[in-house]
């Protein structure tokens, strides 16, 4: 049985950090991109930030510079280090994996909220 569960999420100040973490099982995990995406209050699902199975990593706009992406393939985990936060972060913060049979999983979502 597949899972994807992120942890993490937790109301913070502007300007504060906080780091998620997205745990996977039943997956072949090493062999997997993964992504992590976020889906605020009346609007879509958008991508944050995605790594490859090779490592490479790429960043939305409005994210670049201030949040990093990273994986242990030894401990099966995605990591979002967020920094500098922002009101405009406010969200459920969603993580996924892409096989590479082009099948993508999805975990359940943890709540993020940046607000003084």
């Amino acid at each position: 049985q597949v899972q994807l569960v992120e942890s993490g999420g937790d109301l913070v100040h502007p300007g504060g950090s906080l780091r998620l973490s997205c745990v996977v099982s039943g997956l072949l995990f090493r062999l997997c991109d993964m992504g992590w995406y976020r889906q605020a209050p009346g609007k879509s699902r958008a991508l944050v930030a995605s790594i490859t199975r090779r490592g490479s990593a790429t960043y939305g706009d409005s994210v670049e510079g201030r949040f990093t992406i990273s994986r242990d393939n030894a401990e099966n985990t995605v990591y979002l280090q967020m920094d500098s936060l922002i009101p405009e972060d406010t969200a459920v913060y969603f993580c996924k994996a892409h096989t590479p049979a082009g099948v993508d999983y999805w975990g359940s979502g943890t709540v993020v909220t940046v607000s003084s």
